[in-house]
């Protein structure tokens, strides 16, 4: 009996489509992370990139639960002395970029190394319902009724 090891040749990348609208940040970052991993297939092996994917829409609509959109912050440095920048995330989502808040809550659940670099440029995120991607004919997934804690309505 032998352990089955992944090659490179052997992947085959999908592409799903994810709405997140009333869908919450956390549990939709974790479920996004894990398929850009490629956690979810039985071929999953740790030191190739085998996972899949991702288009997420309708980032601007996602929900945070409890007072996170006042109390969550988000630090950037601009580079100079001193410049730590803070700011919530409630700014963010009604800011210009309310797609950073998926691309870092995603990205800090992958790792930190040139394999986790490669992984999020497979991670495809816009703000309204239209995206580019048709062509890829991608699949629907939908995380808000897999669980009844994924989606919050108010």
């Amino acid at each position: 009996m032998n352990t089955y090891t992944a090659k490179p040749s052997d992947i085959e990348r999908k592409w799903y489509v994810v709405d997140a609208q009333g869908v919450v940040l956390g549990r939709l970052s974790a479920e996004i992370a894990k398929i850009l991993r490629g956690k979810h297939k039985p071929m999953y092996s740790t030191n190739i990139d085998c996972g899949d994917y991702v288009v997420v829409i309708n980032a601007d609509k996602v929900k945070l639960t409890g007072k996170k959109l006042t109390d969550k912050k988000y630090y950037k440095h601009t580079g100079w002395i001193g410049s730590v920048k803070e700011t919530t995330a409630g700014k963010i989502l009604d800011g210009r970029f309310p797609e950073r808040v998926i691309i870092k809550a995603v990205e800090r659940m992958i790792s930190r190394n040139p394999m986790g670099r490669q992984q999020m440029t497979k991670l495809k995120v816009y703000a309204g319902s239209e995206h580019p991607h048709t062509a890829q004919n991608p699949e629907v997934l939908d995380i808000a009724s897999r669980n009844p804690k994924n989606k919050r309505s108010a």
